[in-house]
């Protein structure tokens, strides 16, 4: 299951990165894609090796708000040595919360779904 968490993660990353290219009437090309994507997939990748050195259940809230962290900032970072300049303030803030909303949303789903199956036995 953690293999399958993480690709979620990684899909939503991409739908992330092609939705900000579409809201922007940018190409939507694979290789445009992957060139706004790629530095947030590395950030994810650093909060998954994070969260298996800890240990961590992918799947709560908890893993999501830390892989959301570092996906976030990982990528802004990358993106900024990248361009040599700081993103501006409005990309982080609509990124903060599309990625929130990806990486601690599916988790928050599936949280509730348990709790309800619970409460059914």
């Amino acid at each position: 299951m953690t293999l399958l968490f993480f690709l979620l993660d990684a899909v939503l990353v991409a739908v992330f990165a092609t939705f900000g290219r579409g809201a922007h009437s940018e190409g939507l090309g694979v290789a445009e894609v992957w060139g706004t994507a790629w530095p947030f997939l590395i950030g994810l990748a650093v909060g998954w090796v994070a969260l298996l050195v800890l240990r961590r259940d992918p799947a709560t809230i908890r893993s999501g708000a830390l892989v959301w962290l570092v996906t976030l900032v990982g990528g802004m970072v990358i993106r900024g040595l990248g361009d040599g300049r700081v993103p501006h303030w409005s990309f982080i803030m609509v990124a903060a919360i599309a990625i929130a909303v990806f990486l601690i949303g599916w988790r928050a789903v599936a949280a509730a779904l348990a709790r309800r199956r619970a409460r059914r036995r």
